[in-house]
Order: structure tokens, then C-alpha cells, then sequence
């Protein structure tokens, strides 16, 4: 899928943080993908998140192509276990949108864990056991 998007100027950017578990689903899911872009419905909202590895921008069905929110400057190696909230930076393309922040930081995580269950592998893994080495093998 290609979609091509714009963005009004900014109109305010504000730091916020990010819960690790939301943060880390969606890096392992866009490790998974094969393009440098992962797109993740947020069904209850209408809104398409875009996920690359600079950012995150959220698209309303209504608007198309115009970003409403990116989150940006994920400082992700600032932190000194992968349970810690990452900071970043929320910038803001439309006026009133706190409403829509809010319902991002709580659907979002939602459709990552759907998204995932959908990817999760649908087969048994299997595991190859190597035989141990005993002493009898060395004479």
C-alpha cells in the first residue's frame, strides 16, 4: 500500500510519554514488516496510524491524506530497562485535538495488540533438540 500525506503547519508540540509496552509492540511489529512503513487501522476512532522509524502520524478517515498528530523524537535509548515509558514529542497539525491525543493513547495500543494477533504465527513452533555429548562419545 502507498499513501502519500501532508501536513498543515505546526501548531503545537508538546513532550509526552509513552507506555514501554505500547512503544515496544509497535517496534517488533514493524520489525516484522517488510517495507519501512506499517499501517494500523484504529477502527473505533477512523483513524489509520502510520508507523516508520522516525515517527508515528495519525490520518483521519475523514481527511485522507492530512496528518492530525505525529509523535515524534521517540528517546527510547535514554531509558535503562525496556519496562521504562519512552518520551517523545506530540505535534499537533489541527486546533482541538486533546480529545483525539487522549483516545490515540489508549485505542492505539489496542489495535497494536490486535494487529499482533493477527501476525502471530499460526503454526506450532518446532524444536530441534541436538544431542548431548557424552564421555562414551569421546573414546
Amino acid at each position: 500500500m502507498e499513501i502519500t500525506c501532508y501536513r498543515d503547519p505546526e501548531i503545537k508540540r508538546e513532550k509526552r510519554t509513552l507506555p514501554a509496552s505500547t512503544y515496544n509492540l509497535a517496534i517488533k511489529l514493524l520489525a516484522r514488516c517488510e517495507t519501512r512503513q506499517l499501517f494500523i487501522p484504529i477502527r473505533s476512532m477512523q483513524y489509520l496510524a502510520i508507523i516508520d522509524t522516525e515517527e508515528f502520524v495519525f490520518v483521519d478517515s475523514q481527511r485522507k491524506c492530512w496528518i492530525d498528530i505525529a509523535w515524534q523524537n521517540f528517546h527510547s535509548h535514554d531509558r535503562v530497562a525496556l519496562n521504562q515509558p519512552i518520551e517523545f514529542e506530540a505535534v499537533f497539525y489541527r486546533e482541538g485535538q486533546a480529545a483525539i491525543m487522549r483516545r490515540l493513547q489508549s485505542e492505539f495500543p489496542l489495535a497494536l495488540s490486535l494487529m499482533m494477533t493477527k501476525q502471530a504465527p499460526h503454526h506450532p513452533a518446532k524444536i530441534i533438540s541436538f544431542r548431548q555429548k557424552t564421555t562414551a562419545d569421546h573414546s
